[in-house]
């Protein structure tokens, strides 16, 4: 802002700075310039998008799985996708690689199987969510027989196929499931939380509506439903022990220097998984003496 100090003796002076006070108020209004046209292009940027969709990753956002349609959902079971890759920051999309190929075909009959499951549109969801359920008890089922065949084909007793092959089967989903809320979530809490819930739901949904239906049944056959005690007791026993270093394994590893439950140092991720698995031989090669009377249970 400029201010001109009038002087009562000049008056003069002040008519002849007029016109150079207009110009330069006039030099800060917006005016035509020699170039009146202009061309904005817009292009795609790989490394935004790549930034954008590990964003939806990290806020949970692609763990809400849908489809609308079955078509949908068996083009997607017969095609073969890459698997993802967080290190791939390229932004381009990624071939199936040879590993891609062997897990698809093998996993196939799986994938069409379980696309003849109502899609998520119908009813809200609530279809695809009881032909799931009734699909999973089914195959739990299914499991449980050829594990029990199995066993007896081999020579082996039902309580050690029970805690080998019909827990492992079962909980294969579970641990899938755990994989991949371990990548999408920014902590380790839903995968983790996913373990812990799906063994609450075994335990108390598993055992609970199962003795429920079994004692109204022979309820209404007039007769007292018992079930006779085996080797619950030692396996739950040894379960819990074990449980208790898996747990101390993962209070360990929330020091500064690995910082979390997963990931970390690649020397710490690989004596964690080596832990890990070592407590699940350990509670197979227990449970399985017991059985066979080698060690004394209880």
């Amino acid at each position: 802002m400029i201010r001109k100090i009038k002087s009562p003796d000049n008056k003069e002076d002040s008519n002849e700075n007029k016109p150079v006070e207009e110009e330069i108020v006039r030099m800060g209004c917006p005016t035509l310039g020699e170039h009146r046209k202009l061309e904005v292009v817009i292009e795609e940027s790989y490394e935004f998008k790549s930034t954008v969709d590990k964003l939806i990753k990290k806020t949970n956002l692609s763990l809400v799985v849908g489809s609308s349609s079955w078509r949908e959902q068996f083009v997607s079971a017969v095609t073969v996708s890459a698997g993802d890759d967080d290190d791939d920051d390229s932004g381009e999309e990624r071939l199936p690689s040879c590993f891609d190929y062997i897990m698809h075909f093998l996993t196939v009959f799986w994938k069409v199987l379980f696309a003849f499951v109502p899609p998520t549109e119908y009813w809200s969801g609530w279809a695809c969510f009881i032909v799931s359920i009734c699909l999973i008890g089914a195959l739990t089922a299914i499991t449980g027989d050829l594990a029990s065949h199995f066993g007896c084909t081999v020579g082996l007793k039902d309580s050690v196929t029970a805690v080998v092959f019909v827990a492992l089967g079962t909980s294969v989903p579970d641990t899938f499931a755990s994989k991949v809320a371990a990548i999408q979530d920014q902590h380790a809490d839903a995968s983790i939380g996913n373990v812990t819930g799906s063994n609450a739901v075994n335990v108390f949904l598993g055992i609970g509506v199962a003795w429920t239906i079994a004692a109204i049944y022979w309820a209404s056959k007039g007769e007292p439903f018992r079930v006779t005690p085996g080797t619950l007791a030692f396996s739950v026993t040894l379960y819990t022990i074990l449980a208790f270093f898996s747990i101390a394994m993962l209070m360990y590893r929330r020091r500064p220097a690995i910082g979390g439950e997963l990931g970390g140092p690649r020397a710490a991720k690989i004596l964690a998984m080596v832990v890990f698995i070592c407590l699940w031989l350990i509670y197979i090669l227990l449970a399985s003496m017991e059985a066979y009377c080698h060690i004394k249970g209880f």
